[in-house]
């Protein structure tokens, strides 16, 4: 547990172990050291730690790690084993242990990671899930952090190929943040994915671990998506990242008057690819070929199968055709899917207010809501806050 003694001690940074390993060698080595040379290397609180015995709370961690590590499928992972994830070493500050809950071998498969916001659209959860599915279905597994919104959709999605999942946690691995993802943890390790940290058992959930969490994100993975991000988001931490160290930056664009939008937006402007298919991701991977499966020639556009009449395909299910959009008079008309009375030339994609719908359509109240929610069962609109509408593809 020298590992655990090193890297647990506090106000050993990654940093300053770093430095330790680079003089003394091994964890094992560095622990045998007097404080008069461990001073040489970090500050004289932190030597004195390393020097002495462990304390109660050091030995009640490491009892926790032995135990914990002897149930079936846990591991830890060092900087000095054979399965260590080569690309962290990309970092600047590669995490001197990993605790991983499932198959370690998944961190070191060729993967892409999608995050997002954890307040997602409707619309943002179905693309990120789509496009995880995608990824899967190819070979590749998917990396993110299981986090609410768009992390849970992208994980749920992968789920369904054989490329898998990895979940990279700013808890220590023994925790599940937040508790209601317990199932979603649950069934990425019983599909041979894998959920992986770099703090201590029983570390709960800081808001500065999850910066941590995302440049492990970064590394991990040969490409990042961001699928729907403010202007101001942990999840362009991740694109900045992911850019600095090498990676492919991905983002999805949206509506000019989306707040969610604005983030992939302004990555799109820092010389992201806007992307509207996987097959405009897997374009950027010629070197991963031979591990992809056939890819399609790339869709037409959602919008544009929309005003087709053609359904958009993905995870949005085409509406049957007896669904009708009531008009103004009560007769019925096209798919609720693609409306195409007032109230469907009132409803695009950027967000409305009701009382503008009501205006533009020249339905009354008790018509626009009934029709509203018809097409909110169908999966064709979406309401969101303030009490607007926008169509979805």
């Amino acid at each position: 547990m020298a590992w655990l003694r090193l890297t647990a001690t506090p106000g050993a940074s990654v940093a300053a172990v770093r430095r330790l390993l680079s003089a003394f060698g091994l964890p094992q080595a560095v622990l045998a050291q007097d404080v008069a040379s461990l001073c040489t290397v970090v500050e004289p609180a932190v030597a004195r730690r390393l020097a002495a015995p462990p304390d109660a709370a050091m030995a009640a961690l490491i009892d926790r790690t032995l135990a914990w590590l002897a149930q079936s499928g846990h591991a830890m992972v060092t900087l000095a084993d054979a399965a260590y994830p080569a690309r962290l070493l990309d970092l600047a500050d590669p995490p001197p242990v990993l605790y991983v809950n499932g198959n370690p071998a998944m961190l070191s498969r060729p993967g892409l990671g999608i995050v997002g916001a954890r307040n997602a659209t409707a619309q943002g959860t179905r693309d990120a899930n789509t496009f995880a599915s995608a990824f899967s279905a190819a070979g590749l597994s998917v990396v993110s952090g299981l986090a609410l919104g768009i992390d849970a959709a992208a994980h749920a999605g992968a789920l369904a190929g054989p490329g898998g999942t990895v979940a990279v946690i700013g808890t220590g691995a023994d925790i599940v943040y937040p508790a209601r993802h317990h199932a979603l943890a649950h069934q990425i390790v019983d599909a041979g994915g894998a959920i992986v940290s770099e703090f201590p058992l029983g570390t709960p959930g800081l808001p500065n671990h999850f910066p941590r969490r995302n440049r492990l994100i970064a590394a991990l993975a040969r490409g990042v998506l961001v699928v729907e991000a403010a202007e101001r988001s942990g999840s362009l931490i991740t694109a900045r990242l992911a850019s600095e160290i090498g990676r492919e930056v991905f983002a999805i664009p949206g509506s000019i008057h989306a707040e969610l939008s604005r983030g992939c937006h302004k990555l799109i402007r820092q010389g992201a690819k806007l992307v509207e298919s996987a097959t405009d991701v897997f374009e950027e991977f010629a070197d991963l070929a031979p591990s992809l499966a056939p890819v399609a020639a790339k869709p037409a556009r959602s919008r544009d199968r929309a005003r087709r009449g053609e359904p958009s395909g993905g995870a949005c299910k085409p509406v049957a055709d007896a669904s009708r959009t009531p008009r103004n008079d009560g007769q019925a008309t096209g798919p609720l899917a693609i409306p195409s009375d007032a109230l469907g030339a009132a409803l695009a994609y950027d967000p409305v207010t009701f009382d503008a719908l009501c205006e533009r359509s020249g339905l009354t109240a008790e018509a626009a809501s009934a029709t509203l929610l018809q097409l909110e069962l169908a999966g064709a609109a979406e309401r969101l806050p303030g009490n607007r509408y926008r169509r979805l593809a």
